[in-house]
């Protein structure tokens, strides 16, 4: 895996994203309740604080909590919730050294359909269906993993030429398109709920 990748528009954050799995499904797992460009910058933050160049599942995995908590928590700090998601990124990896032998790549190295990635991204800690989708969509369109079936198991997530979620965003025009999309439906929602009432 190496592709360049404009999630964290930050160019080492998204170097990082674009060569290691596990950096990519890191920042999909903290994109939530934070700016999208914090949650992907998050990844290269913790590699540096760890002074590594890329995360290793297997250390990540038994680290004391913490000490990890700690490292997510200082200043500035990885994501808004930092101790929540310090046990939520160590849940992952402790997982993908269960199943996977620590390599994040081989979720989907391999995999022969789309409805067959869904269900293991679906199976990963903090990945719910619509994580498990964008993130599906996000390797479809950006990364070159393209089993049968994709853009069906993605959902709409997976359409060729949306502007629904981080999977179709290249670069700072596509990501104004999906902030306007996504503020769309956040007002669309709001006004159902009040029509509801």
């Amino acid at each position: 895996m190496d592709v360049t990748l404009h999630l964290a528009q930050d160019p080492e954050a998204d170097a990082l994203l674009g060569r290691s799995p596990l950096a990519a499904l890191t920042g999909m797992l903290l994109d939530q309740q934070v700016p999208m460009e914090w949650a992907f910058k998050g990844p290269a933050t913790i590699a540096g604080r760890m002074d590594a160049e890329d995360l290793d599942a297997h250390e990540i995995a038994v680290m004391d909590p913490e000490a990890f908590a700690a490292l997510l928590s200082e200043k500035p700090a990885v994501h808004r919730y930092p101790g929540s998601m310090a046990k939520r990124i160590q849940q992952l990896c402790q997982y993908l050294v269960e199943h996977y032998d620590g390599d994040a790549e081989l979720v989907w190295k391999g995999v022969e359909d789309g409805p067959e990635l869904l269900r293991r991204l679906q199976d990963l800690p903090g990945f719910g269906r619509q994580k498990a989708q964008i993130f599906l969509a996000l390797l479809g369109k950006q990364l070159g993993v393209t089993p049968t079936g994709w853009r069906e198991a993605a959902g709409a997530y997976g359409e060729a030429k949306s502007f629904r979620s981080v999977a179709d965003i290249t670069g700072p025009e596509s990501l104004a398109k999906v902030r306007a999309h996504k503020q769309e439906m956040k007002a669309a929602a709001k006004a159902a709920k009040a029509a509801g009432k």
